[in-house]
């Protein structure tokens, strides 16, 4: 029993961290129905510009986290307005492709750069954990976990209470009607990707903390679709929820289908959990249904 609990709150833990890294997805499909598949990309990206502010230029780490949340908006803004912007009316598989050429040409800058070589995380958390008396969690997990739900805090009070969030809400859900109250969709474009950026640059800075870094760590991004899908590709709270849910079931998996089919399960369950959700319930547990009638 002491085992299993330990894995759920080991699982609780990570999935707080895919429902940060999920809200990048979340927050750019809301307002303009893409799925941007170069979040992945995003992460590392600026898993390696805070790693360079900490090491490299000797930033104290909360100066770093600064400057890269500023680098993070700023890319977001970059890419809508010099790219994404240009496709608006285009079919969405055109858009998609686009983000995923996109992710392909950041992985390969950041190869560039910092070369493929693994690194290890500055230290920048006490390195003690977290004993529960029942379970114990991890240093990295449990400040991966604080930073996953203060992002998680901040977006969902962001929609909810703010005026710009408002704005976002209802370019969401009708851009027509939106733009008729003189709301800017443009503007709500650009702060979608600069939020969507954002999410993924502080999943990345977590990811890395945990487990060092390199160009090839966002590929937990596929891992994260699962909980976009089983959540909802357009809810936030789903992105939370379904965060929590892949990372129990995956730690779950690992304790008891590994040791039976000698390991490798707990790696692919997400993607077997995806498989099911498209077949059961396609539009996730809180995404919105659409009925099209012919």
């Amino acid at each position: 029993m002491d085992i299993l609990i330990q894995i759920i709150i080991t699982g609780i833990a990570t999935g707080g961290v895919y429902g940060l890294i999920a809200l990048g997805f979340v927050l750019i499909y809301k307002a303009t129905s893409i799925v941007n598949l170069a979040t992945g990309s995003f992460m590392t990206l600026g898993a390696f510009i805070c790693f360079t502010f900490i090491t490299a230029l000797k930033f104290p780490f909360w100066a770093a986290l600064l400057a890269t949340l500023v680098c993070s908006v700023l890319l977001g803004i970059i890419l809508e307005r010099m790219i994404l912007r240009q496709l608006i009316g285009e079919p969405i598989i055109s858009v998609v492709m686009v983000t995923i050429g996109l992710a392909i040409a950041m992985q390969g800058l950041t190869h560039m750069i910092w070369s493929p070589e693994y690194r290890s995380f500055p230290e920048i958390f006490p390195p003690d954990p977290l004993d529960l008396g029942f379970a114990v969690v991890p240093s990295g997990l449990l400040w991966g976990f604080i930073f996953a739900v203060a992002g998680m805090a901040f977006f969902l009070l962001f929609f909810k209470f703010s005026r710009t969030g408002v704005s976002m809400r209802a370019t969401a859900n009708d851009q027509q009607a939106a733009l008729s109250m003189g709301i800017s969709v443009r503007r709500i474009f650009a702060l979608s990707w600069s939020f969507g950026a954002l999410a993924a640059f502080v999943g990345g800075i977590v990811i890395g903390n945990m487990s060092g870094i390199s160009i090839y760590m966002g590929d937990i991004g596929l891992k994260v679709l699962a909980v976009i899908i089983l959540g909802g590709l357009d809810s936030i709270t789903g992105a939370i929820v379904g965060g929590f849910i892949i990372g129990i079931l995956e730690n779950l998996a690992g304790l008891y289908l590994d040791p039976v089919f000698g390991g490798g399960v707990k790696a692919v369950a997400p993607f077997f959990i995806l498989v099911l959700i498209l077949m059961i319930r396609p539009y996730g547990l809180f995404g919105k249904e659409t009925i099209e009638r012919v």
